[in-house]
């Protein structure tokens, strides 16, 4: 079972805004190539770091409220959440190495390494 979430408008606020730990979302849709490469990465990393780290998906053509409240102008975003609110970003694919390294950038600057 995997322990990636899925965000949308009703739960946004209470599960990333409100979580008591880090939050990864990938903002991503349906039809963006790189959204789809970078997808087997993400499931991997909520994986990886359960326990440590909520991980979940936001659609922007879905939630697009959401992705124009924190900026999102191309995907697939990647946004960091600490204490309700974003203190980093990722834009584009940068492959799974980019990808590890910005999760524990974050993490390691949180100090959860």
């Amino acid at each position: 079972m995997s322990n990636l979430k899925t965000f949308g408008e009703a739960t946004f606020d209470q599960e990333v805004l409100q979580a008591d730990g880090p939050v990864l979302v990938d903002f991503y849709a349906d039809w963006c190539g790189p959204c789809k490469m970078m997808a087997p990465v993400i499931d991997q990393i909520a994986e990886q770091y359960q326990g440590r780290l909520t991980v979940g998906k936001l659609n922007v053509d879905d939630s697009a409220s959401i992705a124009m409240r924190y900026g999102v102008m191309g995907i697939p975003t990647l946004g960091y959440f600490r204490g309700g609110r974003l203190v980093d970003r990722l834009v584009g694919y940068p492959g799974p190495v980019g990808v590890r390294a910005f999760v524990e950038k974050n993490l390691e600057a949180a100090g959860i390494g």
